[in-house]
């Protein structure tokens, strides 16, 4: 583990979301890491899409990220990526 320097502006947007969410600035920071994460690695899934594969890594136990790569469970995708 290690210190991340992030702006005072991040900061408190971290704070504030993180009241919101019930969560700890370090599991908003945490939460918002791994969508961006996502996000870059695929661009084509919007955030439900994203958020239901954190849902199903999480229930199946593995990581996101176990092999390197990140594959897309087809039911993952939401009706709108599927047509995609």
């Amino acid at each position: 583990m290690g210190l991340v320097k992030i702006s005072e502006s991040m900061h408190a947007d971290l704070r504030l979301a993180g009241q919101a969410f019930s969560r700890s600035i370090n599991a908003q920071a945490e939460h918002w890491l791994r969508v961006g994460m996502l996000a870059e690695l695929h661009p084509h899934l919007g955030y439900p899409a994203l958020c239901r594969l954190m849902l199903q890594a999480e229930a199946s136990g593995r990581s996101l990220l176990a092999d390197g790569t990140l594959a897309t469970p087809a039911d993952a995708l939401g009706p709108q990526e599927a047509a995609a």
